[in-house]
């Protein structure tokens, strides 16, 4: 009965610190778009909003942690739980990354690659949505397997769609005729962008091995 009431304790947390990851990227994605529209107050502000959230995620990293550590889950997926929470951090760790980029360098981007740019950072930070979905339907223990696996596989979608727009936006940047520091330094951005749907993925992946360890 006690485990039980540890798993539950976890669940809540993990609920509550995923409900943190998207107030993350979904902040992430008002900073990129107020940044590129010239709105630089609001979109230091937001910044300052996207850190104070992400050091709200470690909060509850740690605090799941130590729910671990006293005893939550059986010992044969223990480990997977916070593999995947670990995980998920990095996807709120790769959107705080990515706030701080664009306001700590600056970078000048040009008003014909402005939508896509925007339309990116718009794809990379949904992929959170089919990401809550998957890790819900797991904590639940509702959902069968090939359930959980379907959620976690529109991750990969969204990911695939962000890969197709970051090499639309890529070759823009490098055929334009702006210098080649430039063109780095706006690929250097572009990969920031990117790098949270990335993390996504691999988070979905952690969480299709705990769930197959979970159900066996």
């Amino acid at each position: 009965m006690k485990l039980f009431k540890k798993e539950k304790e976890v669940s809540e947390l993990l609920t509550k610190f995923l409900d943190e990851v998207e107030k993350c990227l979904k902040k992430t994605e008002k900073t990129i778009n107020s940044y590129i529209n010239g709105t630089l107050k609001e979109a230091k502000h937001l910044a300052r909003d996207v850190r104070e959230i992400e050091t709200e995620t470690d909060v509850l990293k740690y605090t799941i942690r130590d729910k671990l550590y006293s005893g939550a889950y059986l010992p044969l997926i223990r480990e997977d739980i916070y593999k995947l929470v670990e995980s998920i951090d990095k996807v709120a760790n790769a959107a705080e990354a990515c706030s701080d980029f664009f306001l700590n360098q600056r970078p000048a981007i040009p008003d014909d690659l402005k939508s896509q740019f925007t339309t990116v950072g718009q794809e990379a930070m949904s992929v959170i949505t089919p990401l809550k979905k998957a890790v819900a339907c797991f904590l639940k223990k509702k959902c069968s397997i090939e359930d959980v696996r379907q959620y976690a596989q529109e991750v990969g979608w969204v990911e695939t769609d962000v890969d197709r727009s970051e090499w639309d936006l890529t070759k823009a940047i490098f055929i334009s005729s702006l210098d080649f520091s430039h063109k780095i330094h706006l690929k250097h951005c572009l990969d920031k962008i990117v790098e949270v749907s990335d993390r996504a993925e691999d988070a979905a992946d952690q969480l299709e091995l705990a769930a197959l360890k979970s159900m066996a």
